[in-house]
């Protein structure tokens, strides 16, 4: 199955750059998990580029689920028809209803099915599987689906913070929103996420926590290097 553009982001650019000398460390892999507007995405991209390593930004795989499925029509409230959606091979990656706060509801409630979670669950391990090492962010990559992950991050921030990071994104889109129904959309992913039987987002234990509720995107990507070049030392 081919699979769609956002799946393998920078593995591109990252394969391109390996013709320009060998590696210092055996390739990676790296786990960035942490709830909505956490900035782990971002992060995660930043990781990426520095350590010249393909990124998966697994949310987007659910994003797509709940995109299929908001389209076809279909119920959130039924895992058959979650689990119907899972071919994501025809979603469009630069489609902006991806990003949409419609779809980022959907997702969250689908991504609590456990027959969705399961459809999605090998080529997440296959991507972090392959030579050349991977970073991956999500919710449960340190948890669940790369558990012997070379480094790990949690990466969070206040509610608070996250709803107004949001509410900017939101509105260099052009969406009116308002800071009140962000945040109670944020809290309730937050409840979703963390109160799902199956791979619920948690902090895995051998994870740093990063937060970044006091933090430029600047700093918190420096911070986010620094700890992962502290892991990756100790190989």
């Amino acid at each position: 199955m081919t699979e769609p553009a956002f799946i393998h982001d920078s593995a591109n650019e990252a394969h391109s750059n390996k013709a320009k000398g060998p590696r210092v460390r055996p390739a990676p892999v790296i786990a960035v998990d942490g709830p909505a507007a956490s900035g782990k995405g971002t992060i995660a991209r930043a990781l990426a580029r520095r350590f010249d390593l393909p990124h998966m930004d697994t949310g987007m795989l659910y994003r797509a689920v709940a995109l299929n499925l908001w389209r076809w029509g279909g119920d959130p409230a039924h895992e058959f028809e979650a689990l119907k959606a899972c071919d994501v091979a025809a979603v469009d990656p630069e489609d902006p209803e991806l990003r949409s706060e419609v779809v980022g509801g959907i997702a969250s409630r689908v991504s609590a099915y456990p027959a969705v979670r399961a459809a999605l669950l090998d080529r997440q391990r296959e991507f972090a599987a392959q030579p050349g090492g991977a970073v991956l962010d999500g919710r449960d990559i340190g948890t669940v689906i790369c558990p012997d992950a070379d480094a790990k991050l949690y990466v969070t921030a206040s509610a608070e913070v996250r709803a107004e990071r949001r509410l900017g994104e939101l509105a260099a889109r052009g969406m009116k929103v308002h800071l009140d129904d962000v945040l109670i959309d944020i809290k309730a992913r937050d409840e979703r996420d963390a109160g799902r039987e199956v791979a619920p987002l948690a902090k895995a234990e051998d994870a740093d926590l990063l937060d970044t509720s006091a933090m430029s995107v600047e700093e918190a990507v420096a911070a986010a290097i620094l700890l992962v070049e502290k892991r990756l030392a100790k190989i």
